[in-house]
């Protein structure tokens, strides 16, 4: 029988990511340094006595280590214990990538007496933090907020009476009121910096509360919220700096009337608002202190507003040129330069509030995916980004890192990306700046720049240049990271670049593909982002010969099967089942195949996924099948575990689904079909009227592939009866004489010829009440000549009249083989037939009917010419039987068609050409 494998070039795959939510897991016994290209700790060549360095070198490789691994590393000697408790290590803690609760929190108690400044993210660690008992802490700033209520905010406050700053967001905190901010105000009166995004309402007393108990507060941001009032805010006298951006309901003439009197207010906000022309210039000319309005996006403000030493930054302007009063007008940022090494504070205070701000609106306007934005993007956007991930200020260079990753995105779901966008990020210099901050120690800063940089990466020409710049080894370190979000982004970095055929031995050069399977390993339970990436990475890298041995090497195939077997989430179980497909698909140049097959619970896992409710779960999983099933033993063991009653299902169940389901289902019953006793189990099963079905599919993939699992089905003559009964005569008569594609419109003739060549009516004499009710249904008769009269349609496409009168009167090689490269089908150098199949059609050249003598002798040549991936295969086949003996006779013989004479000699010759090569070999072996 005959199994085409599907090839492996199913490995276009890519992801593009935005913001990301969710707590990260760190393994508490693990610990990872990563700076640059290499570990902070030197790479051991001989034995390293630790002991040895000094505590200022202890201190400092105690300070590149997050919190969890600055714990584990302090635990190995007393000496580093007691260097590991050292106040200065304990300022500031970075909790977002690690799961921080309670017990964790209880802890690290001991050592936060001196803590001044903490970051976390989401509602379990805002709970746990006040039982760090930190009374001392200064700064609180926490991201991904949308669980946290009034009382847990309250109760941060109450337990940090000496906080100056509060910073929650960027996501929309809409379970916190006014109510929270009144208890803030009481609870800490030296705050002195405000910042919340997406409440719904901060009504009057909240803000009257926070200028009567908070004497200092000068930094206020309520931002992308509903309600806001505007006459409260202007009894903060306190004011320097103040954003509303985002914020819907605004009244901007209260606003300005307002915050005019402010006797101390430095700048503005008011991006993404409704604040109009007339508003931001009565306030930049009646507010004495007022130097910097920024409004980005803000569709009612249509043109500039100029007052001399005062700054708008807009979208429809130049926004960094600064007019200082005596200079021509230039670069803000080389303006600030100069005057913060001139000890100018005040400058440096606002510069680094601007950077905060345009940060944050740059990306809210990235995530809003507005194409209006497009010009912005190209002219100003870009470059306004990599200069803020230039920024002191951590959190505004994680932004900008964000915010290039995001405002790229086109299509989340589709992995499509503004092209334009990226190639303008990589000419001003992008790749090279978001490398730098992957190469940082903070893993904040890691993260997000791996992040930016895969997305960048789905476009052919960016992929190329991040490659040149070392990226590959840069994510392939951070590969290995134990910060789980690190890790996960470095793995989607790897995934898009290596849908590049010219970086896959890169990668794997670099470590990547035993990094990408620890990841497996490391965390495969509930960690979906690092599996799916991990996988898909593994899946693309799995498509080329030699990577897919090294995938097997460094233990993928046992990592890829118990992702397929055990986790519950679609996207890692569809790029498991996809790097398994592309693992089994090099069946004749490595073992992978077989390696999958033997692996336990493989095969059942992947024939339990084609019952996913989820599509592409349910299309990867039956390509998987339809590679592995080239290999005898997992082709039984396959049916062994219900496949074939799996796919069949499957085939009847995706008539509306993708073409690529389509035809991978179709495709797996082909691979099962080739043994004859699948084959009728398939048929019993009912797969016959599906594959039918899809035979008469448009796409051309499809009905190839249905054309050759029926051509399969059709060797048994209870199976041909069928499809003649179901009207599949219809449908292969209708492919063999319009398909665009020879392959299809080749199977589909070999089907039928293989329906009529005499055997299904011997089966139908039987008188087996199947072969009664076709005989009934059916015109057997009349369906034979149909389809004797589309085969011969079929081959006379191929026959150029001059060329075949030349060869009939004259065999010499180079006519024949002039005729050889005339009828030649490329595709079917990709089929393999067994014995019995080779024989079938030399059977075939004695039947009765001349047009299958010429279809079996067209089809013997087609599976002989040199230079097809399987005609030594056949050609042995024939050798070994002795065919040669009758090929002779029929070229010979009187009855036989010209066309099949020719096609006999054809077949002749090339067994001659195949007997002379595989000579050629054993004696080459002798010498």
């Amino acid at each position: 029988m005959f199994v085409a494998s599907r090839g492996s070039g199913q490995d276009m795959s890519r992801r593009v990511r935005q913001r990301v939510e969710g707590n990260g897991f760190v393994s508490p016994s693990c610990c990872s340094v990563i700076g640059g290209d290499e570990d902070i700790a030197p790479k051991a060549q001989a034995s390293v006595d630790w002991t040895s360095l000094s505590y200022d070198t202890v201190l400092l490789l105690f300070t590149r280590l997050n919190y969890r691994d600055r714990a584990s590393l302090a635990s190995t000697c007393r000496t580093w214990r007691s260097l590991g408790a050292s106040s200065c290590l304990w300022s500031s803690l970075d909790l977002r990538p690690h799961k921080f609760d309670l017990s964790m929190a209880s802890s690290l108690a001991a050592r936060c007496a001196n803590l001044q400044k903490v970051r976390f993210r989401g509602l379990d660690s805002a709970d746990a933090i006040v039982n760090l008992r930190a009374r001392d802490l200064r700064e609180i700033s926490g991201d991904y907020c949308r669980k946290i209520t009034d009382a847990t905010l309250s109760m941060i406050a109450a337990r940090h009476e000496a906080l100056e700053s509060l910073q929650l967001g960027p996501d929309f905190c809409e379970r916190i009121t006014s109510d929270a901010i009144k208890v803030i105000a009481f609870c800490c009166p030296k705050l002195r910096k405000l910042r919340l995004s997406g409440m719904r309402d901060v009504n009057s007393e909240a803000i009257e509360s926070l200028a009567k108990h908070c004497p200092q507060l000068c930094d206020v941001g309520f931002l992308d919220c509903l309600n806001i009032n505007e006459e409260a805010l202007g009894k903060v006298v306190s004011l320097r700096y103040l954003s509303v951006a985002g914020t819907i309901n605004m009244n901007w003439r209260v606003a300005a009337e307002s915050w005019e009197k402010l006797p101390r207010l430095t700048a503005l906000d008011a991006s993404r608002t409704s604040v109009d022309h007339v508003a931001v210039s009565r306030l930049m000319k009646s507010s004495q202190s007022l130097r910097v309005v920024c409004a980005l996006n803000c569709p009612l403000l249509e043109h500039d507003v100029n007052v001399r030493g005062k700054l708008l930054i807009a979208m429809f302007n130049n926004a960094f040129k600064f007019d200082d009063n005596s200079k021509t007008p230039r670069d803000v940022f080389a303006y600030w330069r100069d005057l913060i090494s001139k000890e100018d504070k005040s400058i440096d205070e606002t510069m680094r509030w601007i950077e905060w701000i345009i940060s944050h609106s740059l990306l809210r306007m990235a995530e809003s995916n507005s194409q209006a934005l497009n010009s912005f993007w190209l002219n100003h956007g870009a470059k306004l980004l990599l200069r803020l991930m230039q920024s002191s200020q951590e959190d505004v260079q994680e932004r900008a890192a964000t915010g290039l990753a995001t405002f790229i995105v086109v299509d989340d779901e589709n992995a499509s990306i503004d092209c334009g966008r990226a190639e303008a990020v990589m000419r001003d210099g992008g790749i090279r700046l978001l490398l730098k901050l992957a190469n940082s120690w903070r893993e904040g800063l890691q993260s997000e720049a791996a992040k930016a940089i895969a997305n960048l990466s789905v476009n052919a020409n960016v992929a190329k240049a991040v490659a040149e710049e070392g990226g590959i080894n840069v994510l392939a370190g951070l590969a290995k990271s134990m910060n789980r979000l690190v890790a996960e982004e470095a793995a989607g970095g790897l995934w898009n670049l290596s849908v590049g055929e010219e970086h896959k031995n890169e990668i794997a050069q670099a470590g990547g593909v035993n990094a990408l399977v620890k990841l497996i390993f490391r965390w495969p339970n509930g960690c979906d982002g690092v599996l799916e990436r991990a996988a898909g990475a593994l899946a693309n890298l799995a498509a080329d010969d030699k990577c897919s041995t090294e995938v097997a090497r460094a233990g993928g195939v046992h990592a890829l099967v118990m992702l397929a077997r055990n986790c519950k989430y679609e996207g890692a179980q569809e790029q498991a089942a996809r790097a398994l497909a592309n693992l089994a698909a090099h069946g004749d140049s490595n073992n992978n195949n077989a390696a999958v097959g033997q692996e336990a619970g493989a095969l059942e896992a992947l024939v339990q996924l084609t019952k996913s409710p989820h599509e592409g779960v349910q299309q990867e999983a039956a390509g998987a099948l339809w590679n592995l099933s080239f290999d005898d033993k997992n082709r039984e063991s396959i049916a062994a575990f219900g496949g074939v009653e799996a796919l069949v299902a499957l085939a009847k169940s995706c008539s509306d689904a993708s073409t690529g389901l389509q035809e991978r289902a179709a495709g797996a019953l082909w691979g099962l079909s080739v043994s004859e006793a699948n084959s009728i189990a398939i048929g019993q099963e009912g797969g016959i009227p599906p594959l039918i079905a899809l035979a008469g599919s448009e796409a051309e993939d499809v009905h190839e592939t249905a054309a050759g699992a029926l051509w399969n089905l059709a060797f048994n003559p209870g199976n041909a009866l069928r499809i003649v009964a179901e009207g599949g005569v219809i449908a292969l008569v209708h492919l063999c004489s319009s398909s665009v594609s020879k392959m299809a419109r080749f199977m589909a003739a070999l089907a039928l010829a293989y329906m009529f060549d005499g055997r299904m009516d011997e089966y139908a004499m039987i008188g087996s009440s199947s072969a009664e009710s076709t005989s009934k249904s059916v015109s057997l008769p009349g369906a034979r000549i149909k389809a004797l009269k589309h085969i011969e349609s079929f081959i006379t496409t191929f026959m150029e009249p001059q060329v075949f009168a030349a060869a009939a009167l004259s065999s010499a090689p180079s006519m024949l083989a002039q005729v050889s490269e005339k009828v030649r089908i490329p595709e079917v150098g990709h089929l393999r037939c067994s014995g019995s199949e080779i024989g079938r059609f030399v059977t075939m050249l004695r039947n009765p009917s001349p047009i299958l003598k010429a279809c079996a002798a067209f089809a013997l040549v087609q599976f002989t010419i040199p230079g097809g991936r399987h005609a030594m295969h056949h050609a042995s086949l024939m050798q070994n039987a002795g065919e040669a003996r009758i090929l002779r006779s029929a070229a010979a013989a009187a009855n036989m068609p010209r066309e099949a004479k020719i096609f006999a000699k054809i077949v002749l010759r090339n067994l001659e050409h195949h007997q002379a090569e595989c000579s050629k070999g054993k004696k080459s072996i002798i010498l």
